[in-house]
């Protein structure tokens, strides 16, 4: 029998929406092939660091088996990371009478992470790397290095996704490998000595939605179908990477099945994401819209959560994938008391004191599977199971071009929300209007768009196409949420960051749309109201918002309140048309350094002196302003409130780098 080959995925630690669909079908193909599977977003050191706890626990258990070594393993992390005297004394083990044995094999363990020898490190046989945006390049980057130090034959370190396909030059020249491009569509592509592997087509499986709950990062789509009706797309839009991505398009997959064993395996869930690039350019699409009735996605069709804790302990007695489904047992079982009350909370929690389920490091399979059958009666009872609607959401957008009356009477036969509707430039703004007509007609009034900028369009673009939303809005009861995304080169330096400044825009510029979605968490909302203060009332206010200094711009109220926007606008205002092209011309550079070596001229000195008041400054100020209160209360609730909101592309108003915070372990009585 072939020896089970450890197999490592790991998605980098970058901020995302969406979990990484092409590791979840490598998972299925490797456990298919009876090979051992982890996942693994974050910090690659921490990964190290738990990997070398737990090798660290297997050898004091054989010097001294009286503790219960699994009990701190929190601690011995936390001393492989700093290797701190004070953390060795909490271990408490002083009194066994291998205190001398045990000290030395922690400081033995601490000693390989902290001076990285990297030949000790732990090792796997297979190391996949998924990548994502371009402008993730550095992260991306850092993290296949690392990854080098993890994997017993280099040439076995896999490369792959929307980066690598993309600038897969650059990065076989900057890490050394040689990245995998496009689609895995063939059989025998990863394993062509495999005579298993050879009957299998990976982007055709199921997807592992297991591996999800291996890690601490927790994707905001919540339960939701991730799936395709079709494959790329029919045109070629210059600012687009699917035509390089997937280069064939594809008018109809085979979903049904893939979508039984999902149900099958996992459960049943709410929502139906479709990651289609241009669903509506399918001849098939009726037939699309009838497969998806057939699915349960149906015109008012309600969902109820499964028993997710049955679910779990079943995959966990039939050994499939005992690491995710530990962790996911333990925490449905804990969540749960939360909802408990009185003597049936006491009975609860005093079964999760009988089987060591208060923390995590000490919930075992065997004691999950023995809890369940003392608690399922009253988790049962007291689950979650009122019915919800249920969504479709084409993620990806569809093409206004294709929209015709037909379709979207179509569309409004399953319960999509939104209907995103694409506004990638001014050229197709009859299009556009026209699909968003259509869709009022047929009752589809929940509606969000992507308008791309930065690219050949120009700010005054900008502010036209979210305008036309807000008429539309009025004119036709819809509600429209306005996602503006910014253009990244696909090829090049300018590919790898954020910091592209397209023709026709400038930093400045670029700064205060940021400075905008920033404060509406990436939203251009449906009223007027929100519009017109965020944006301007027309092209003139907006220029003069773009002009304003950023602090300005995030905190409008605070700084109103103090008068400081108005001394601004007085300055800006009072400068002859050469002094304003003057300032206009710095302050578009975005640096307001040494502002008295850019001009002489005391007005301008005097004006760029409110582009020093950092908006960092005031973020700890305790804003006392009602109505900006009241306004972010809005923002805030809007957010909370509309499934459009989490369903967003990209984090391209937010921090880079994944945050994600360990749940706590220990569950108070």
């Amino acid at each position: 029998m072939a020896r089970k080959r450890r197999i490592l995925l790991i998605e980098p630690n970058y901020k995302n929406k969406y979990p990484p669909i092409g590791l979840m079908k490598i998972s299925s193909y490797h456990r298919q092939l009876g090979d051992r599977v982890k996942f693994y977003k974050g910090d690659l050191k921490d990964l190290v660091v738990e990997e070398l706890a737990v090798k660290c626990i297997r050898k004091l258990k054989k010097i001294d088996s009286t503790i219960n070594w699994e009990k701190t393993k929190d601690l011995i992390e936390l001393f492989i990371r700093k290797k701190n005297t004070g953390t060795l004394n909490d271990l408490n083990f002083k009194k066994s009478k291998y205190s001398k044995l045990i000290e030395c094999c922690l400081i033995e363990f601490a000693d390989v992470f902290r001076k990285r020898q990297y030949d000790l490190f732990p090792k796997w046989d297979r190391i996949y790397v998924t990548t994502l945006f371009t402008f993730y390049w550095k992260i991306t980057v850092e993290t296949i290095k690392y990854a080098k130090n993890l994997i017993v034959d280099e040439n076995q370190l896999l490369v792959g996704g929307v980066l690598a396909s993309l600038l897969h030059k650059e990065l076989e020249a900057e890490v050394g490998i040689t990245p995998m491009r496009g689609l895995l569509d063939k059989p025998g592509m990863l394993d062509p000595d495999n005579e298993k592997a050879k009957q299998i087509i990976i982007d055709n499986l199921p997807l592992d939605y297991s591996i999800l709950d291996e890690i601490e990062y927790k994707y905001p789509t919540g339960s939701a179908y991730f799936t395709f009706m079709t494959k790329g797309c029919t045109r070629k839009c210059a600012f687009c990477s699917v035509p390089i991505l997937e280069p064939t398009y594809k008018p109809k997959i085979d979903t049904v099945d893939k979508f039984e064993d999902i149900k099958r395996m996992y459960g049943e869930q709410q929502n139906l994401l479709l990651m289609d690039n241009n669903v509506l350019a399918s001849p098939n699409f009726p037939e699309i819209i009838a497969e998806i009735k057939q699915m349960g996605f149906y015109k008012g069709a309600t969902f109820s959560e499964p028993n997710q804790l049955a679910i779990s302990i079943r995959n966990l007695k039939k050994g499939i994938n005992d690491h995710a489904y530990i962790k996911r047992s333990f925490y449905l079982f804990n969540e749960h008391l939360k909802r408990l009350r009185g003597s049936v909370r006491q009975t609860y929690y005093n079964s999760l004191v009988e089987y060591e389920l208060l923390h995590l490091e000490t919930a075992t399979k065997e004691n999950l599977i023995a809890a369940y059958d003392a608690l399922k009666d009253i988790y049962d009872k007291y689950r979650k199971s009122k019915p919800q609607l249920r969504y479709v959401d084409f993620n990806q957008g569809t093409d206004a071009r294709y929209v015709n009356d037909e379709m979207m009477k179509l569309m409004s036969e399953i319960p999509i929300r939104p209907l995103r509707i694409a506004f990638d430039y001014w050229g197709i703004r009859d299009k556009y209007e026209n699909a968003v007509r259509l869709a009022a007609k047929y009752g589809l009034k929940e509606l969000s768009n992507y308008i791309l900028y930065n690219f050949n369009d120009s700010p005054e673009e900008l502010y036209r196409r979210l305008e036309i939303n807000v008429r539309l809005n009025e004119e036709l009861g819809t509600h429209i949420f306005s996602f503006p995304m910014k253009y990244i080169p696909l090829f090049g330096e300018d590919a790898k960051s954020r910091d592209y400044i397209g023709k026709k825009w400038n930093r400045k510029f670029i700064r205060a749309i940021q400075s905008i979605l920033n404060v509406t968490k990436g939203i251009v909302a449906p009223g007027r109201s929100f519009f017109e203060k965020a944006f301007g009332s027309n092209e003139d206010i907006f220029f003069e918002i773009l002009y304003m200094p950023e602090a300005y711009i995030v905190y409008r109220y605070f700084f109103d309140g103090l008068g400081f926007t108005d001394e601004w606008r007085k300055l800006y205002n009072s400068l002859q048309p050469d002094e304003l092209t003057e300032a206009q011309e710095i302050i578009k550079s975005n640096d307001f350094k040494e502002v008295e070596r850019k001009t002489s001229n005391k007005k301008i000195i005097a004006l760029l002196r409110h582009y020093n008041i950092k908006k960092e400054s005031v973020e700890n100020i305790k804003l006392k302003d009602l109505k900006y209160k009241e306004t972010k209360k809005k923002f805030d609730l809007l957010v909370k409130e509309d499934n459009a909101i989490n369903l967003t592309l990209t984090y391209d108003f937010e921090a880079e780098s994944a945050t994600s915070k360990k749940k706590k372990r220990a569950i108070p009585r």
